[in-house]
């Protein structure tokens, strides 16, 4: 190769980045975009966010930039992504950035990818309860699964977009119209409720959050969250009063949130780094790493709901072991009745919304 042409490509490389798909070459050209990849510094799995400039999508993009499992990280939104993309790009992690912006670039965005991250959709302000985000964001969840069906359907796909309650079985819905359905690959995430448990238990127990392990089962609003706080490790009792002030923490955090930032947004940098952490773990997995546990919102036969979040074990497959509840008392039976009736009505929605 001439030395002119050894210099165009390596100046394709460190460009193509921010705008892979609007490169006017001719068909000959030295900057064709087969030649255009930027190298990757490692070897790793390829990572896609839907809603990439979000208030939820721009901390996520970064925290997934310093992942070292990610090799490949595709930055998705239908505005503001080529900036996120060249913003993030500059980070002197390993991982390769792209952005793509705007619906005929989704199936670019998605070819090829191992984890699907799903921020995308509108937050909930005061006064909003996460139901009222639903006809909004569901039917921007159901473009987006459309897409994954079409372009990557072995992707493992982590949905936060809210109401996970309802958007998991829409994703679930779209999925089995295309043929592509997987159940162990479909994964709400919850972990943010499993993140503040174990911060306010260990504000109680006055030990390093770290330390702590809240079990969440249930679904992800108000009280369809609910702390197994009988099976705290380390293992722990509390008085009825810590129980019930532990318990109202836990389902009313994201409230907690949306009020302290008076129509300023949600909860949007803690959602980042729970996201960030289950992803790691679903990474983890696909790698084939040993004994990954988490809590997630997934098809499910622990109860007799279809859905339902509760402890998974993570691996090659997504979801490859579902645990069962484990022994509850009194008040988490209680707590469970409650949650069902509210879970059963969020799952029937979002199913008739594909079905209807």
């Amino acid at each position: 190769m001439q030395p002119s042409a050894k210099v165009n490509q390596r100046i394709a490389r460190i460009s193509a980045h921010l705008c892979p798909f609007n490169l006017q070459t001719d068909e000959t050209s030295i900057l064709r975009r087969e030649n255009c990849r930027t190298k990757g510094g490692s070897s790793g799995f390829k990572v896609a966010i839907l809603g990439a400039a979000g208030g939820i999508g721009q901390p996520l993009a970064m925290l997934m930039k310093m992942n070292p499992l990610v090799s490949v990280l595709h930055l998705y939104d239908v505005v503001n992504s080529p900036g996120v993309t060249a913003d993030i790009s500059h980070m002197d992690t390993s991982a390769v950035v792209r952005g793509f912006l705007g619906q005929q670039q989704l199936g670019s965005a998605l070819t090829g990818m191992d984890l699907v991250i799903i921020p995308a959709g509108v937050p909930r302000k005061p006064g909003m309860t996460r139901d009222d985000l639903f006809n909004i964001n569901a039917g921007i969840v159901k473009t987006l699964c459309e897409g994954i069906a079409k372009c990557c359907p072995h992707a493992i796909v982590n949905l936060i977009s809210n109401p996970v309650n309802s958007t998991v079985p829409i994703a679930a819905e779209v999925f089995k119209k295309a043929g592509t359905y997987d159940p162990k690959r479909l994964l709400g995430v919850t972990m943010l409720d499993v993140v503040r448990a174990n911060t306010v238990v260990a504000e109680v127990l006055g030990i390093d959050p770290r330390e702590v392990d809240v079990p969440v089962i249930g679904g992800h609003a108000g009280i369809t969250i609910l702390p197994l706080l009988s099976q705290v490790k380390p293992p722990s009792s509390f008085t009825p009063q810590e129980i019930n002030y532990l318990t109202d923490r836990i389902q009313n955090g994201g409230t907690e949130v949306v009020e302290a930032k008076a129509g300023a947004g949600s909860a949007t940098l803690s959602m980042a780094y729970s996201a960030a952490k289950f992803a790691d773990a679903c990474l983890r997995g696909l790698k084939g790493d040993a004994g990954i546990v988490e809590c997630a919102f997934v098809a499910s036969e622990v109860i007799e709901l279809p859905f339902f979040a509760s402890k998974v074990r993570l691996g090659r497959t997504g979801v490859e072991e579902i645990y069962p509840l484990g022994p509850l008392n009194e008040y988490e039976r209680m707590g469970l009745e409650k949650a069902k009736k509210e879970l059963a009505a969020s799952i029937a929605k979002g199913i008739s919304f594909i079905r209807k």
